[in-house]
């Protein structure tokens, strides 16, 4: 069995010196779960706009990314909640929450005695009465809720989707109790654009085209593929201070291979509308992930953090 390994990039910067995320409308559940959006062609046979979340929470394969990102990431994020002081009577605020593991460990890390608040624009992976609070929630559209209460605001894989990142930046800051934290974390997919790093052949090559292709449909999405990096310099500019950052990058192993297939079938339909791939490259790349046979890796995570002064509210945008 093959064990996900973590390399800490040398992305960090200490000192002060230093989800408009819009969806389409959503379809019905059946049986529990979301059904699958429709069709991505207009009348006439020209191809729809682009709109909406490519990621969203609306599709089955959800609960399998939701799986493998907590399997992947929920160390280091856990990790920068115990740095940052999160405890017993906290108070928490999760935007974007998506599955259940951040607002569930958060929970456990408070206690009885704090509150977890875990918010989306689409909850239906969350869990009510889980030990936490569930909110449908637009965090670049709504007001910040509880404003000037909580100990901890966290996002992550969120803010890259966002059209409106200032704004929705400027409410989870407004969010802090003056002296809390804002932990957001978000992946530079320019900073590491490749699937298999070891370009090696025939199916490692496949594997990097269709990385890209996914690539561009998000960024026709609006997803901005370098946001990850800009996150110190976003966090002082939401007038936060004390920001520091690191990042995480998982180096092969059974998570980011389950991934990559959770991923390539939620979007497979839309690389296929698209023209950025064909069935039978999709069908290759896929029994290669079946098969083992690729080394396959994520972007670096960026996790930057900052403080709320305690002289002066953040600045809103």
């Amino acid at each position: 069995m093959r064990y996900a390994s973590f390399v800490l990039v040398a992305l960090v910067v200490w000192g002060d010196d230093h989800v408009v995320m819009t969806s389409s409308p959503r379809p019905p559940h059946v049986d529990g779960r979301p059904d699958p959006i429709g069709g991505t062609t207009a009348l006439g046979g020209e191809p729809a706009p682009a709109r909406g979340y490519l990621l969203d929470n609306a599709r089955a394969e959800a609960g399998e990314r939701f799986i493998q990102l907590a399997e992947l990431f929920d160390g280091v994020t856990r990790g920068h909640f115990a740095r940052l002081g999160v405890g017993v009577g906290s108070r928490c605020w999760e935007v974007g929450a998506g599955g259940r593991s951040i607002p569930e460990a958060l929970a456990a890390a408070v206690g009885p005695t704090g509150h977890v608040l875990a918010t989306d624009i689409d909850p239906s992976w969350l869990k009510a009465g889980g030990g936490y609070e569930v909110r449908r929630h637009d965090v670049a559209a709504d007001p910040p809720p509880e404003p000037g209460t909580f100990d901890l605001v966290h996002a992550r894989l969120v803010l890259v989707h966002v059209p409106d990142r200032a704004r929705a930046l400027a409410t989870m800051a407004a969010a802090l109790r003056p002296g809390g934290w804002l932990l957001v974390e978000d992946a530079d997919t320019a900073l590491q654009p490749l699937a298999c790093l070891d370009d090696s052949g025939p199916a490692q090559r496949r594997a990097n085209r269709l990385r890209d292709a996914v690539r561009e449909l998000l960024t026709r999405r609006g997803a901005d593929l370098r946001y990850g990096r800009t996150l110190p310099r976003a966090l002082r500019e939401a007038g936060l201070v004390d920001v520091a950052a690191a990042g995480s990058f998982p180096v092969g192993g059974p998570a980011c291979d389950r991934l990559e297939a959770a991923t390539i079938r939620h979007v497979r339909g839309e690389l296929l509308a698209a023209g950025l791939a064909d069935d039978a490259e999709l069908d290759a790349h896929l029994a290669a992930i079946d098969a083992g046979e690729l080394d396959l890796t994520l972007a670096p995570l960026i996790s930057a953090w900052g403080r709320r002064p305690a002289e002066h509210p953040p600045a809103r945008g």
